[in-house]
Protein backbone atom coordinates (compact mmCIF):
# COMPACT_ATOMS: atom_id res chain seq x y z
CA UNK A 1 0.00 0.00 0.00
CA UNK A 2 1.30 2.99 -0.99
CA UNK A 3 0.47 6.86 0.77
CA UNK A 4 -0.33 9.43 -1.91
CA UNK A 5 -0.28 13.57 -0.12
CA UNK A 6 -2.38 16.21 -1.53
CA UNK A 7 -2.66 19.35 0.59
CA UNK A 8 -0.88 18.42 3.10
CA UNK A 9 -3.02 14.97 3.43
CA UNK A 10 -2.45 11.90 3.43
CA UNK A 11 -4.30 8.96 1.57
CA UNK A 12 -3.54 5.05 0.90
CA UNK A 13 -3.66 3.95 -2.39
CA UNK A 14 -3.95 -0.33 -2.60
CA UNK A 15 -2.43 -2.12 -5.32
CA UNK A 16 -4.74 -2.00 -7.60
CA UNK A 17 -5.75 1.46 -7.29
CA UNK A 18 -4.90 4.02 -9.30
CA UNK A 19 -4.19 7.57 -7.43
CA UNK A 20 -7.76 8.30 -8.95
CA UNK A 21 -9.30 5.51 -7.69
CA UNK A 22 -7.40 5.97 -3.84
CA UNK A 23 -8.47 10.20 -3.81
CA UNK A 24 -12.27 9.55 -4.47
CA UNK A 25 -12.29 6.42 -2.30
CA UNK A 26 -11.66 9.01 0.10
CA UNK A 27 -14.02 11.38 -0.85
CA UNK A 28 -11.75 13.64 -1.67
CA UNK A 29 -12.86 16.55 -5.01
CA UNK A 30 -10.40 16.10 -7.46
CA UNK A 31 -11.25 16.39 -11.53
CA UNK A 32 -11.60 13.56 -13.47
CA UNK A 33 -14.15 12.59 -16.72
CA UNK A 34 -13.28 9.17 -19.35
CA UNK A 35 -11.01 7.30 -16.52
CA UNK A 36 -9.31 5.89 -19.75
CA UNK A 37 -6.37 8.43 -20.16
CA UNK A 38 -8.49 10.31 -22.86
CA UNK A 39 -9.79 13.08 -21.82
CA UNK A 40 -6.72 14.35 -19.88
CA UNK A 41 -9.24 15.82 -17.17
CA UNK A 42 -7.25 14.30 -14.36
CA UNK A 43 -3.94 15.44 -15.01
CA UNK A 44 -1.83 15.74 -11.89
CA UNK A 45 1.73 17.04 -10.70
CA UNK A 46 4.60 14.91 -8.71
CA UNK A 47 6.14 17.13 -6.95
CA UNK A 48 8.70 14.28 -5.48
CA UNK A 49 10.37 12.61 -8.54
CA UNK A 50 8.64 11.07 -12.44
CA UNK A 51 5.67 9.59 -11.84
CA UNK A 52 5.24 5.84 -14.04
CA UNK A 53 6.39 5.98 -17.40
CA UNK A 54 2.39 4.18 -17.88
CA UNK A 55 0.72 7.50 -16.66
CA UNK A 56 2.47 9.90 -18.82
CA UNK A 57 1.12 8.14 -22.23
CA UNK A 58 -0.43 10.70 -24.55
CA UNK A 59 1.18 13.91 -22.90
CA UNK A 60 3.71 16.43 -24.72
CA UNK A 61 7.36 16.78 -24.31
CA UNK A 62 6.57 19.43 -21.81
CA UNK A 63 4.03 17.82 -19.41
CA UNK A 64 6.31 15.07 -19.42
CA UNK A 65 9.53 16.97 -18.37
CA UNK A 66 6.96 18.77 -15.61
CA UNK A 67 6.60 15.60 -14.16
CA UNK A 68 2.46 15.38 -15.21
CA UNK A 69 0.90 12.09 -15.01
CA UNK A 70 -2.88 10.74 -15.43
CA UNK A 71 -4.37 10.02 -12.26
CA UNK A 72 -6.47 7.34 -13.95
CA UNK A 73 -3.38 5.81 -15.31
CA UNK A 74 -1.15 5.80 -12.68
CA UNK A 75 -0.58 2.76 -10.32
CA UNK A 76 1.93 4.36 -7.66
CA UNK A 77 5.06 2.23 -7.39
CA UNK A 78 6.47 4.69 -4.23
CA UNK A 79 4.82 7.17 -1.84
CA UNK A 80 3.50 10.24 -4.10
CA UNK A 81 3.35 13.97 -3.20
CA UNK A 82 1.08 15.00 -5.68
CA UNK A 83 -0.96 18.32 -6.41
CA UNK A 84 -3.51 19.71 -9.07
CA UNK A 85 -1.70 21.54 -12.32
CA UNK A 86 -2.72 24.87 -10.89
CA UNK A 87 -1.28 24.67 -7.60
CA UNK A 88 0.45 27.89 -6.93
CA UNK A 89 2.76 29.08 -4.08
CA UNK A 90 3.81 32.75 -3.04
CA UNK A 91 7.14 33.91 -2.91
CA UNK A 92 8.36 37.63 -2.25
CA UNK A 93 10.66 39.13 -5.01
CA UNK A 94 12.74 42.39 -5.58
CA UNK A 95 13.26 44.44 -7.92
CA UNK A 96 16.67 44.29 -9.64
CA UNK A 97 16.71 46.19 -12.52
CA UNK A 98 14.04 48.21 -14.49
CA UNK A 99 14.84 49.47 -18.26
CA UNK A 100 13.31 50.86 -21.17
CA UNK A 101 13.33 48.02 -24.02
CA UNK A 102 11.18 50.84 -26.31
CA UNK A 103 8.56 53.71 -25.42
CA UNK A 104 5.81 51.09 -24.67
CA UNK A 105 7.99 48.14 -23.36
CA UNK A 106 10.08 47.57 -19.76
CA UNK A 107 12.34 44.82 -18.61
CA UNK A 108 11.55 43.85 -14.91
CA UNK A 109 14.53 41.67 -13.88
CA UNK A 110 13.36 40.28 -10.54
CA UNK A 111 15.06 38.28 -7.77
CA UNK A 112 13.09 35.96 -5.95
CA UNK A 113 13.44 35.22 -2.06
CA UNK A 114 13.57 31.83 -2.48
CA UNK A 115 14.71 30.39 -6.21
CA UNK A 116 11.97 29.33 -7.76
CA UNK A 117 12.27 26.21 -10.08
CA UNK A 118 11.41 27.58 -14.22
CA UNK A 119 11.67 27.04 -17.36
CA UNK A 120 12.27 29.81 -19.93
CA UNK A 121 8.89 30.44 -21.67
CA UNK A 122 6.66 29.47 -18.71
CA UNK A 123 4.51 32.22 -17.29
CA UNK A 124 3.81 33.45 -13.94
CA UNK A 125 1.43 35.77 -12.13
CA UNK A 126 3.22 39.18 -10.61
CA UNK A 127 0.81 40.58 -8.03
CA UNK A 128 0.96 43.41 -5.83
CA UNK A 129 0.43 44.67 -2.46
CA UNK A 130 -2.92 45.23 -3.09
CA UNK A 131 -3.48 41.69 -4.34
CA UNK A 132 -3.66 42.92 -7.71
CA UNK A 133 -1.66 40.38 -10.26
CA UNK A 134 -0.90 40.04 -14.01
CA UNK A 135 0.57 37.19 -16.32
CA UNK A 136 4.16 37.24 -17.83
CA UNK A 137 6.32 35.29 -19.49
CA UNK A 138 9.55 34.35 -17.93
CA UNK A 139 12.25 35.91 -20.86
CA UNK A 140 15.74 34.09 -19.51
CA UNK A 141 16.48 30.98 -18.51
CA UNK A 142 17.66 29.62 -15.47
CA UNK A 143 20.49 31.08 -13.47
CA UNK A 144 23.14 30.69 -10.81
CA UNK A 145 21.61 34.36 -9.75
CA UNK A 146 18.47 33.09 -9.47
CA UNK A 147 17.12 36.12 -11.88
CA UNK A 148 14.15 36.42 -13.68
CA UNK A 149 13.39 38.47 -16.42
CA UNK A 150 9.81 39.78 -17.67
CA UNK A 151 8.64 42.09 -20.81
CA UNK A 152 6.07 44.40 -19.87
CA UNK A 153 3.48 46.33 -22.36
CA UNK A 154 2.27 49.57 -21.25
CA UNK A 155 -1.48 49.40 -22.04
CA UNK A 156 -3.30 52.59 -22.07
CA UNK A 157 -6.28 51.56 -18.99
CA UNK A 158 -3.49 48.64 -17.83
CA UNK A 159 -3.80 49.34 -14.12
CA UNK A 160 -0.50 46.82 -13.62
CA UNK A 161 1.29 47.71 -16.62
CA UNK A 162 1.14 52.09 -15.95
CA UNK A 163 1.80 51.10 -12.59
CA UNK A 164 4.50 49.57 -13.14
CA UNK A 165 6.17 52.01 -16.04
CA UNK A 166 5.08 54.79 -13.46
CA UNK A 167 5.55 53.96 -10.16
CA UNK A 168 7.46 50.41 -9.48
CA UNK A 169 11.22 51.16 -9.26
CA UNK A 170 13.92 49.20 -8.21
CA UNK A 171 14.22 47.93 -4.83
CA UNK A 172 10.33 47.26 -4.62
CA UNK A 173 8.80 43.95 -3.95
CA UNK A 174 6.88 41.71 -5.33
CA UNK A 175 4.90 38.35 -5.48
CA UNK A 176 5.40 36.01 -7.61
CA UNK A 177 3.14 32.92 -8.16
CA UNK A 178 4.87 29.29 -8.96
CA UNK A 179 6.10 28.94 -12.77
CA UNK A 180 3.25 27.72 -14.93
CA UNK A 181 2.78 26.48 -18.61
CA UNK A 182 4.23 24.48 -21.49
CA UNK A 183 5.05 26.68 -24.06
CA UNK A 184 9.15 26.01 -23.25
CA UNK A 185 12.22 24.35 -24.97
CA UNK A 186 12.90 20.32 -24.24
CA UNK A 187 16.07 18.97 -24.82
CA UNK A 188 16.40 15.66 -26.57
CA UNK A 189 15.53 16.10 -29.99
CA UNK A 190 18.70 18.14 -31.08
CA UNK A 191 18.20 17.75 -34.79
CA UNK A 192 14.34 18.74 -34.60
CA UNK A 193 13.72 22.56 -36.77
CA UNK A 194 12.02 24.90 -34.43
CA UNK A 195 9.70 28.07 -35.73
CA UNK A 196 9.04 30.29 -33.25
CA UNK A 197 6.36 33.49 -34.24
CA UNK A 198 5.26 36.53 -31.97
CA UNK A 199 3.76 39.65 -32.16
CA UNK A 200 4.35 42.37 -29.48
CA UNK A 201 5.81 40.91 -26.20
CA UNK A 202 5.53 37.57 -27.43
CA UNK A 203 8.91 38.13 -27.63
CA UNK A 204 9.83 37.88 -24.36
CA UNK A 205 9.16 33.53 -24.04
CA UNK A 206 10.75 33.24 -27.20
CA UNK A 207 13.84 34.91 -26.50
CA UNK A 208 13.91 32.74 -23.66
CA UNK A 209 13.71 29.71 -25.45
CA UNK A 210 15.79 30.76 -28.37
CA UNK A 211 18.64 31.09 -25.50
CA UNK A 212 17.91 27.46 -23.84
CA UNK A 213 17.84 25.64 -26.78
CA UNK A 214 21.22 27.39 -28.27
CA UNK A 215 22.35 26.82 -24.44
CA UNK A 216 21.29 23.38 -25.02
CA UNK A 217 23.44 23.52 -28.29
CA UNK A 218 20.99 22.49 -30.36
CA UNK A 219 21.80 21.35 -33.76
CA UNK A 220 18.60 22.09 -35.79
CA UNK A 221 17.15 25.09 -37.46
CA UNK A 222 15.89 27.89 -35.31
CA UNK A 223 14.13 30.57 -37.22
CA UNK A 224 12.38 33.44 -34.97
CA UNK A 225 9.66 35.41 -37.05
CA UNK A 226 9.04 38.72 -34.59
CA UNK A 227 6.01 41.09 -35.96
CA UNK A 228 4.14 43.93 -35.12
CA UNK A 229 1.64 46.84 -36.42
CA UNK A 230 5.21 48.78 -36.99
CA UNK A 231 8.19 49.38 -36.80
CA UNK A 232 7.45 50.97 -32.83
CA UNK A 233 6.44 47.77 -31.82
CA UNK A 234 9.27 45.61 -32.36
CA UNK A 235 12.50 45.16 -29.82
CA UNK A 236 15.10 43.78 -29.33
CA UNK A 237 15.84 44.08 -33.28
CA UNK A 238 19.55 44.83 -32.11
CA UNK A 239 20.26 41.82 -29.79
CA UNK A 240 18.31 39.19 -32.42
CA UNK A 241 20.41 40.21 -35.28
CA UNK A 242 23.74 39.91 -33.49
CA UNK A 243 22.49 36.16 -32.07
CA UNK A 244 22.08 35.49 -35.41
CA UNK A 245 25.39 36.47 -36.56
CA UNK A 246 27.28 34.37 -33.52
CA UNK A 247 24.93 31.24 -34.47
CA UNK A 248 24.76 29.46 -37.51
CA UNK A 249 21.45 28.06 -36.53
CA UNK A 250 19.78 31.05 -35.60
CA UNK A 251 17.65 33.00 -37.96
CA UNK A 252 15.54 36.20 -37.31
CA UNK A 253 12.96 37.70 -39.02
CA UNK A 254 12.10 41.18 -38.51
CA UNK A 255 7.99 41.83 -40.06
CA UNK A 256 5.82 44.86 -39.89
CA UNK A 257 2.16 44.37 -41.12
CA UNK A 258 1.90 48.39 -42.00
CA UNK A 259 4.47 50.32 -44.54
CA UNK A 260 7.63 51.45 -42.64
CA UNK A 261 10.52 53.80 -42.98
CA UNK A 262 12.85 50.87 -42.42
CA UNK A 263 13.78 48.85 -45.78
CA UNK A 264 15.34 46.58 -43.40
CA UNK A 265 11.95 45.11 -41.76
CA UNK A 266 10.16 41.91 -43.75
CA UNK A 267 6.46 43.73 -44.85
CA UNK A 268 3.84 41.21 -43.66
CA UNK A 269 2.25 39.82 -40.87
CA UNK A 270 4.78 37.31 -39.09
CA UNK A 271 2.70 34.08 -39.27
CA UNK A 272 2.10 34.36 -43.28
CA UNK A 273 5.61 35.28 -44.05
CA UNK A 274 6.85 32.18 -41.71
CA UNK A 275 4.26 29.96 -43.23
CA UNK A 276 5.42 30.98 -46.80
CA UNK A 277 8.98 30.66 -46.12
CA UNK A 278 8.32 26.95 -44.54
CA UNK A 279 5.13 25.66 -46.06
CA UNK A 280 6.64 21.82 -44.97
CA UNK A 281 6.11 21.80 -41.61
CA UNK A 282 6.43 17.67 -40.91
CA UNK A 283 8.44 17.07 -38.02
CA UNK A 284 8.94 20.78 -36.87
CA UNK A 285 8.63 21.84 -33.74
CA UNK A 286 6.33 25.25 -33.49
CA UNK A 287 6.22 27.61 -31.05
CA UNK A 288 3.41 30.53 -31.43
CA UNK A 289 3.04 33.81 -28.72
CA UNK A 290 1.52 36.49 -29.05
CA UNK A 291 -2.42 37.85 -30.00
CA UNK A 292 -4.80 35.24 -29.74
CA UNK A 293 -6.02 35.80 -32.80
CA UNK A 294 -3.05 35.44 -34.48
CA UNK A 295 -1.78 31.87 -32.34
CA UNK A 296 -5.52 30.20 -33.21
CA UNK A 297 -4.40 31.08 -36.93
CA UNK A 298 -1.59 29.69 -37.04
CA UNK A 299 -2.15 26.80 -34.99
CA UNK A 300 -4.85 25.58 -37.60
CA UNK A 301 -2.34 26.43 -40.64
CA UNK A 302 0.71 24.59 -38.83
CA UNK A 303 -0.74 21.24 -38.54
CA UNK A 304 -2.71 21.82 -41.95
CA UNK A 305 0.98 22.32 -42.80
CA UNK A 306 2.22 18.46 -41.28
CA UNK A 307 3.10 19.75 -37.78
CA UNK A 308 2.02 17.66 -35.31
CA UNK A 309 -0.35 18.54 -32.49
CA UNK A 310 1.95 17.57 -29.99
CA UNK A 311 4.52 20.02 -31.73
CA UNK A 312 2.86 23.36 -31.67
CA UNK A 313 3.35 24.95 -28.23
CA UNK A 314 1.44 28.06 -27.89
CA UNK A 315 1.08 31.20 -25.39
CA UNK A 316 -1.83 33.34 -26.41
CA UNK A 317 -1.56 37.16 -24.72
CA UNK A 318 -4.81 37.91 -23.91
CA UNK A 319 -5.99 41.72 -24.67
CA UNK A 320 -6.98 44.12 -22.28
CA UNK A 321 -6.09 44.74 -18.53
CA UNK A 322 -7.90 42.23 -16.95
CA UNK A 323 -6.52 39.87 -18.93
CA UNK A 324 -3.15 37.56 -18.47
CA UNK A 325 0.47 38.46 -19.76
CA UNK A 326 -0.57 41.74 -21.08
Amino acid sequence: MKKITLDDQNYHCKAEQTVLDALLAADVVVPYGCRQGVCHSCLMRSMDGAPPDEAQVGLNDAQVAQNHFLACQCYPEQDMQVCLPEHSQLTAATVVSKQKLSDKIIQLILKPVEALEFHAGQFVNLQREDGLLRSYSIANIPNPDNLMEFHIRKLPEGQFSQWAFHDLQEGDKLEIHTPQGECFYVPGNPDQNLLLIGSGTGLAPLAGIIADALAHQHRGVIHLFHGSRDSSGLYLVDEMRNLAKDHDSFNYTACTSTTTPHNDFTRGRANDIALETYPDLKGWRIYLCGHPDMVKTTQQKAFLGGAKLQDIYADAFLVGDNQSSS
